[in-house]
């Protein structure tokens, strides 16, 4: 039976031992994101499989009689635990401790155990990226409900930052949990007023909703995703619409920088597509954690 007080009082020892001694607090929190980052290595690769395979299929329904002639094009059913984690150069069935977060590529001296090829240093760059994101949050919010929530959010931050970079694609399978999450915590006021995320998301999407239609009428060209709506509708649910003019500043400084310095340095052709949503995600979350302070200079500069 599932006891309600026994849980109440095993958070509440925790709580009190994360306060009262906090690098057991930063040890967690370092431990847990190292897993996290681990799991989102398979997200960031797996789930825009998962979504092929299932436009496939849907199309395939759609246009039955349209295909029915056509060589069915094969993909490889997947979801996030199967089949297992394997070599991609081998096959070799990656053991569970040949997968521990860092500590298995280090040991490996990043190297499949079976054939020698070399093992991509992406991987634990992402988990060690997570650890680290995290570490931030946790020193900044402490060990309240606060960080726990910041924490959901990077993470989810991080797998949509590489599938995007990867792909050009924000999933609606991450970015709308986000969306619907942050409004929920806002109902007690958690970061900002309801009225001011219910607002913010709305000014969120449809801010950049508007900037898409009008570029594409004066250029006939689609400037940017839907998905880019939806990761700035989320920012406005979790920080108010209050912060946005300073989360797109950011995030477009940071895009035309990084973007030109593409062109320039590695041949990025003029007319290839650079995704906007890594540029927003590292906006809103400096945002989220800093941006009352940074609005407060950028106003102090212009007056």
């Amino acid at each position: 039976m599932f006891n309600i007080s026994f849980i109440s009082t095993l958070t509440d020892n925790i709580y009190h031992l994360f306060q009262t001694v906090p690098s057991f607090f930063y040890l967690s929190v370092s431990l847990i994101s190292l897993s996290v980052g681990s799991f989102l290595n398979v997200v960031i690769y797996r789930l825009p499989k998962m979504m092929e395979y299932t436009w496939y299929q849907e199309c395939r329904e759609f246009l039955a009689d349209e295909v029915k002639d056509v060589k069915a094009k094969k993909l490889e059913k997947v979801t996030l635990s199967t089949p297992v984690s394997t070599c991609p150069h081998c096959q070799h069935k990656i053991r569970f401790y040949e997968n521990i977060p860092l500590v298995s590529w280090l040991t490996l001296r990043g190297k499949c155990s079976q054939c020698k090829q070399s093992i991509s240093s992406r991987y634990p760059l992402v988990e060690l990226s997570t650890a680290l994101l995290s570490l931030v949050v946790a020193a900044h919010y402490g060990p309240s409900i606060e960080a726990l929530y910041v924490l959901l959010l990077t993470w989810g931050l991080v797998a949509l930052t590489m599938i995007d970079f990867d792909h050009m694609l924000l999933p609606d399978q991450i970015t709308l949990p986000l969306l619907w999450f942050g409004l929920l915590i806002n109902i007690n006021g958690t970061f900002v007023p309801l009225t001011d995320a219910v607002i913010g998301a709305a000014a969120g999407y449809m801010s950049l909703f508007c900037v898409f239609w009008l570029f594409k009428l004066l250029t006939g060209k689609e400037g940017m995703g839907f998905g880019d709506f939806k990761l700035l509708a989320v920012f406005g649910a979790w920080a108010g619409w209050q912060l946005l003019p300073i989360l797109i500043l950011m995030a477009s400084v940071v895009g035309a920088i990084i973007g030109i310095a593409l062109m320039l340095f590695k041949n990025h052709q003029k007319d290839q597509g650079i995704p906007f949503g890594p540029y927003l995600a590292i906006a809103g979350w400096i945002t989220l954690l800093w941006g009352n302070n940074l609005w407060s200079w950028y106003l102090a500069t212009l007056l």
